[in-house]
């Protein structure tokens, strides 16, 4: 028997129980073909061809898969063809499936690995600061937007994107509300792209799970932590935030505190508060940025309810006045 008929009955005997998560297509002298799963999303074909000099030269390797990126099987193709040059006349094939294997364990974002691209090319700029923890599967950012800073901890599951990303805030300046709003936000976008919506609609193709890291991360950072410190207050066109963080105003009582409606869009609550209580209020109040309708809790009151209030309001001022009209 030839050494590689020999290799080829070992991988037929072997493959299974010392490559986790493999299966054998084929094992044959023209071609060798193993499936590598370790979750649904992590999974590969290897496919193998002997060299004509085989076991002096090191076995072909091609990649495929229908849920891993191009980019990421060439990488992993190189790096196979560096260390099948350390098993020069030795079996290869066994080998080079228990290294892939380990990639699959050792690297939590091989699933993600695009968004991840993405993030440090398109989100992240000079003044942040990234940190990735491989084998662990966590990202630690830190933004910097003019004297504003959030510190974030973005975790991979497992079985990504299955499950979603895990979003956690350690540390921050803005103000109190702003960080716990625009965090559940980003949450809930995670949520979203893992679980289907309570009410289908009838034409609405079956739902299937979708990546959240990439959705997450743009929505959290550039829609969030780099815009909305430097948006004006769409009543006085003032800037919202104090450009010192230390004077953040976190009593939601205050005149200078912000304020964040569902469009979107900010104001100062004092400013917010004369706006919704000054007329017209046919239809709502609208926001004078976008012309949305204003909800806030803080503001939940019907159009008629809020005509009411301003009107009794200027009656009592006409009183005030009469009176002190009188008394002068």
């Amino acid at each position: 028997m030839s050494f590689i008929e020999k290799e080829l009955e070992n991988v037929r005997k072997n493959c299974t129980q010392e490559v986790e998560g493999s299966e054998v297509i084929s094992c044959f002298k023209a071609s060798v073909r193993v499936n590598i799963r370790k979750t649904p999303y992590k999974q590969l074909v290897v496919c193998l061809q002997f060299s004509d000099q085989y076991p002096e030269t090191p076995i072909l390797v091609e990649l495929k898969s229908k849920t891993l990126a191009e980019k990421l099987l060439d990488g992993i193709t190189k790096i196979c063809e560096e260390k099948l040059k350390e098993q020069k006349g030795k079996p290869q094939i066994l080998f080079v499936l228990k290294f892939i294997r380990q990639f699959l364990d050792e690297n939590p974002f091989s699933v993600c690995s695009e968004e991840l691209a993405y993030i440090k090319k398109h989100i992240v700029r000079d003044k942040d600061k990234i940190s990735i923890k491989s084998k662990s599967g966590v990202i630690f950012i830190t933004v910097n937007q003019d004297e504003y800073y959030m510190k974030l901890k973005l975790t991979i599951p497992n079985l990504y994107p299955a499950e979603c990303v895990i979003l956690e805030c350690q540390g921050h300046n803005y103000p109190d509300m702003f960080q716990k709003m625009v965090i559940a936000q980003a949450i809930e976008i995670a949520r979203q792209a893992v679980e289907p919506p309570l009410k289908k609609k009838p034409k609405d193709p079956p739902f299937e799970p979708s990546p959240s890291l990439q959705k997450v991360v743009d929505f959290l950072i550039k829609d969030g932590l780099r815009r909305l410190p430097t948006d004006p207050c769409q009543v006085c066109k003032e800037r919202a935030f104090p450009k010192d963080p230390k004077c953040v105003v976190n009593n939601p009582e205050h005149g200078r505190h912000v304020e964040w409606v569902y469009c979107g869009h900010i104001f100062h609550n004092g400013c917010l508060d004369e706006y919704m209580k000054t007329p017209p209020f046919t239809g709502g109040k609208k926001c004078p940025g976008c012309k949305q309708r204003i909800y806030h809790e803080k503001w939940n009151i019907s159009p008629a309810l809020a005509e009411a209030r301003w009107a009794h309001h200027q009656a009592r001022e006409r009183e005030l006045d009469e009176v002190t009209d009188f008394l002068k």
